[in-house]
């Protein structure tokens, strides 16, 4: 992809500024939504911090060669859930949170020395474009429900937690959102080109805003999209996870309660930080096919595995939240043809003031849900997209390609889930693993055939 910014550019100033805040919002949305899902009081701001400060940490270790930020895991939901479930108290839940945070940095240290040691030519073995092609596509795609499901929501609630907004209103607006996006995208200047989105939330939000303002002027209940209420309670600083999960260690009442619930959170993350690896290196091969370079080689899946793993760590200390390498930043990345890890650290700084500027960070809150679909379109097509691409230097003459390539397909779209008690694998992680299977398979014949044929002569190969 020819990008206007390389890794190692500098914007200029305010441009910078405009790109890191375009970032911010292609990321802010998934990352605070994941404590709302979990619950049990978990701070938005907080989780917002910690993803921060885990991309900058992350920007460290791969010595700012991988453009790319972190955020909220959603593949982290079920052990999260069971951190709770398992505890006698919500403080003993955080407790949980830090366990699974270090349980989550061990995996992925343990991984780094082993990609030291076994080196990267293995994953290209094992993962060819075959398979990593299709695997970025179904990231995307698995995505495109949550983006249709979000475009016909608005984001005030009533009393049984269904917004009130008529879908057909809400749709309406988050098109708009959509077409403002790719308008601007082909049609705008140059600098309006880099930064569609921010220009998109911003016509959706004042769309939003004077149809709920006429809703709340004539009572009429389906027209308020925004939810003005939260400015009631705006939280001014962040709750960190690390300061209640302390206290709540000395809930437990003896060490056999403890390890207990240890082994509870441990048989809960370690499966899935497994899964999160496989991703990860979905994720990186997807972004080094957008900015031209091998990010498994140079900084190394050693060093990314690293900034990931500590990131993470750090992350969840902080917020609860593990972290992990966001296709919605890569997308921007992609969207904007800006690759400058210079924007990405003005993003993470730029996240950091807003955890801690209260009416602010109420401000992202309030973004409507319809307004989040719209722009969603675009970043999830655009994963999408960029898995669909790597598919033109694929022979598919071959019967072994269209085969591979279906199977990650379909089992990926059609949702393919495996869920045994506490261990969940989602829909990506088990088309990744069917394709690499389905791959070694179909290659057995063909290795055999390699060598059991006999040497061509010169005459033959001639004829």
């Amino acid at each position: 992809m020819e990008l206007i910014y390389q890794v190692k550019d500098r914007p200029p100033f305010f441009r910078n500024l405009l790109l890191g805040l375009q970032q911010v919002l292609a990321i802010i949305a998934g990352t605070i939504t994941l404590p709302l899902i979990v619950g049990n009081g978990m701070s938005q701001s907080a989780a917002l911090l910690g993803a921060a400060i885990g991309s900058i940490i992350y920007l460290l270790f791969t010595k700012f060669k991988s453009p790319v930020l972190l955020g909220s895991s959603f593949s982290f939901i079920g052990p999260m859930s069971y951190a709770f479930a398992g505890a006698a108290t919500v403080m003993m839940g955080y407790s949980g949170l830090l366990i699974g945070a270090i349980l989550i940095g061990i995996v992925y240290i343990g991984l780094a020395i082993a990609v030291k040691f076994a080196g990267t030519d293995w994953l290209n073995k094992v993962m060819p474009p075959v398979i990593i092609g299709p695997t970025v596509a179904i990231i995307g795609l698995s995505l495109a429900p949550q983006a249709i499901q979000n475009l016909s929501k608005g984001s005030v609630l009533d009393a049984a937690s269904n917004p009130v907004a008529h879908p057909l209103l809400c749709i309406f607006i988050g098109l708009i959102v959509l077409f403002t996006v790719a308008i601007i995208s082909i049609y705008g200047k140059k600098m309006l080109r880099m930064v569609p989105f921010i220009i998109g939330i911003l016509v959706g939000y004042i769309v939003a805003t004077i149809f709920t303002e006429i809703g709340l002027a004539t009572g009429n209940e389906q027209l308020q999209i925004i939810d003005f209420s939260l400015y009631e309670n705006i939280q001014w600083l962040p709750e960190l996870s690390c300061i209640k999960g302390i206290k709540g260690f000395s809930d437990f009442a003896n060490a056999n309660e403890f390890f207990k619930y240890f082994g509870i959170v441990a048989l809960s993350y370690i499966p899935v930080s497994f899964v999160s690896f496989a991703e990860h290196i979905a994720d990186h091969k997807n972004l080094s096919f957008i900015i031209g370079s091998d990010l498994l080689k140079d900084p190394g899946l050693t060093r990314s595995l690293l900034g990931d793993g500590i990131g993470s760590i750090v992350g969840a200390t902080i917020g609860g939240c593990p972290n992990t390498t966001y296709g919605e930043s890569i997308s921007c990345v992609a969207f904007s043809k800006n690759a400058s890890t210079f924007t990405l650290l003005t993003a993470s700084i730029i996240s950091i003031g807003i955890a801690f500027i209260g009416p602010l960070m109420t401000f992202f809150a309030t973004i409507p849900t319809c307004v989040v679909g719209g722009i969603s379109i675009c970043l999830y097509g655009f994963i999408a997209t960029s898995g669909f691409r790597m598919f033109k230097d694929l022979d598919f003459n071959k019967p072994k390609n269209i085969i591979i390539v279906s199977t990650i397909l379909v089992a990926g779209v059609g949702g393919l889930v495996i869920n045994i008690e506490k261990f969940v694998v989602s829909p990506v992680a088990v088309s990744l693993i069917l394709g690499i299977l389905m791959n070694l398979v179909l290659n057995i014949k063909t290795k055999k055939k390699e060598t059991d044929s006999p040497q061509i002569n010169k005459d033959e190969e001639t004829k």
